[in-house]
């Protein structure tokens, strides 16, 4: 039996913690069961602050894999986050707008993604509108009466109206929440965060070189690959061989903001960071990217972009959402911009180069996977078994076909 060991770094996302995840998880790995002809077993959570862990046995007819998934938890961290109180969130929230802009990492987004400057301007120009508009209540209030303080009282109504509506419903707390954090980050870092990867980083090394896993595999989505590229580097400050000798390590950056923050000027520890485990030539780096997704930036070169050596350029995958799902449910869901974000880490319907559970707990490497231009599709049979031959490389498989137990 084949062993992999999955750390998976999630977005910022709040979402509920410990059951949640786990079930999100079963209910999408159904999905891969159907369209890969295969069999999955997921065991039950065990869950600790730093991370949520369960068990993914995948069978297929010649093959059997166990998975050994880690979700790294920083739900606690967003959760304080979205508790502070709406007087200090929207100026918090108002003052990381005015730095990104002044500070030029708005024109470096137009540059390098201009769809990802539109998800980054649509909370604060809907916050805007909707301000706006609160006032627009207290000036005809005026107009109708000539009280300044009906003109007021309306405003202010219109103003609790928008915090009790719109504020909610377009999720803009959660999206100023998000820019808060990631100035945050880029200014001074996360203590909390911190010590978490610190542990995190030593369990990872403690297993590179004990564990019985054929593959280790880093998965950053969203702004957690900005995280898992800091959990990396601090696995390597302590490993300076991760990955060399024993197990190999595959990173790979789905829907990432990764530029994001090394946009930023003052992101300089940040680039650093990425510089110091792009450099690692014993740790692959895989970058997957998608039009459809204004939340991820397409057609990038993360390491050309934030203008470091293009020599340890990420290996750049260009995949399709749309081609991921059956074509009904992706008409209802392509207006949905997070939830196709998150078809980055969610099943397919159909097979595709990209499929997130084949990459976490399929019997082809991570690394295959990714340089392969189809991925796993021509080492899959229809039957869900692995075609001997299928590539040439001997590490394409993390086990030879028909060693299921």
């Amino acid at each position: 039996m084949a062993k992999r060991l999955v750390f998976h770094v999630g977005g910022y996302d709040p979402i509920t913690p410990s059951a949640s995840p786990q079930r999100r998880f079963v209910r999408e790995i159904e999905r891969f069961q159907r369209t890969w002809s295969v069999e999955a077993i997921v065991d039950d959570l065990r869950d600790s602050a730093d991370q949520s862990r369960w068990n993914v046995t995948t069978t297929g007819p010649n093959w059997q894999v166990e998975t050994d998934y880690h979700l790294v938890r920083w739900d606690d961290v967003i959760d304080r986050f979205s508790r502070r109180s709406i007087a200090s969130r929207i100026p918090l929230g108002l003052l990381a707008f005015l730095e990104f802009v002044s500070a030029g990492t708005l024109w470096r987004y137009l540059q390098s993604n201009w769809r990802y400057a539109f998800f980054f301007l649509y909370p604060f120009v809907m916050f805007g509108v909707l301000t706006a508009a609160a006032v627009l209540i207290g000036v005809l209030a005026f107009r109708i009466t000539s009280s300044i303080p009906v003109a007021i009282g309306g405003g202010l109504f219109g103003f609790a109206a928008v915090l009790a509506g719109p504020w909610r419903w377009l999720n803009l707390g959660n999206l100023f929440d998000d820019w808060i954090f990631s100035r945050e980050y880029i200014r001074r870092g996360n203590s909390e965060i911190e010590q978490r990867l610190d542990r995190l980083a030593a369990e990872l090394v403690n297993a590179a070189n004990n564990s019985a896993a054929d593959e280790i595999l880093v998965i950053g989505h969203s702004l957690g690959a900005v995280l898992a590229v800091d959990l990396l580097d601090r696995a390597l400050k302590l490993d300076p061989a991760l990955g060399r000798d024993k197990i190999p390590v595959t990173f790979l950056s789905v829907g990432s903001s990764i530029l994001k923050i090394g946009l930023h000027p003052k992101a300089i520890r940040f680039r650093t960071t990425v510089e110091r485990v792009a450099k690692s030539r014993a740790i692959f780096w895989g970058d997957y990217q998608a039009l459809v997704d204004p939340l991820n930036f397409y057609k990038s070169r993360p390491m050309g972009d934030m203008g470091l050596s293009i020599e340890n350029e990420a290996t750049v995958r260009v995949v399709k959402l749309s081609r991921m799902l059956d074509h009904e449910i992706y008409q209802r869901i392509r207006f949905n911009f997070f939830r196709l974000h998150c078809q980055f880490v969610s099943g397919n319907d159909r097979r595709t180069s990209y499929d997130y559970f084949m990459l976490t707990c399929g019997p082809v490497s991570a690394k295959s996977q990714t340089l392969a231009p189809d991925g796993a599709l021509s080492m899959i049979g229809d039957d869900g078994a692995c075609i001997v031959g299928a590539r040439p490389a001997e590490n394409t498989l993390l086990t030879s076909p028909g060693a299921a137990a």
